[in-house]
């Protein structure tokens, strides 16, 4: 495995209000995934030394999925390292707008999916994305600051 390095994420942060933490990167270290599991843990790290760690109701939901008690997954997500943040209502908007565009695109769900109201709290917040599935965001979300494997 080739080594880990986050060249230049601290200069990528200076402009952003924290980090906005996509449940994958949380789900690969609960799962100790045995590809993302390090990439995920080192990202975090570097993240936690130069802003807030953020989570909002929509990662939260994503992530309690492997987890059996609301306990568990608090102490899995303490408050004291993720600032929990409610979804602004202009993202709830933008990812509606998202939506459309990615259903004039041919995307055949019916519904949002919860990717598209990640990305529009990180645009409208000024959040940085913490995510290892950043295609979709690099579409929708084009001002968004994605920290992933592919853009290191």
């Amino acid at each position: 495995m080739r080594p880990i390095a986050f060249t230049g994420w601290p200069a990528r942060l200076r402009n952003c209000r924290g980090v906005l933490v996509d449940s994958n990167v949380l789900l690969d270290i609960a799962t100790n995934d045995a590809r993302w599991s390090a990439w995920s843990e080192g990202a975090l790290a570097e993240c936690s030394e130069h802003a807030a760690l953020i989570v909002n109701p929509i990662v939260y939901a994503e992530v309690s999925i492997g987890f059996t008690t609301i306990e568990a997954l608090n102490a899995a997500l303490p408050g004291d390292i993720y600032r929990r943040d409610p979804l602004p209502w202009e993202a709830g908007f933008l990812a509606g707008k998202c939506f459309l565009a990615y259903r004039r695109l041919g995307g055949q769900r019916t519904a949002p999916i919860p990717d598209f109201y990640i990305g529009a709290h990180a645009a409208i917040e000024r959040l940085a994305l913490l995510t290892r599935d950043a295609a979709r965001y690099r579409t929708y979300f084009p001002t968004v600051e994605l920290l992933s494997p592919s853009k290191t």
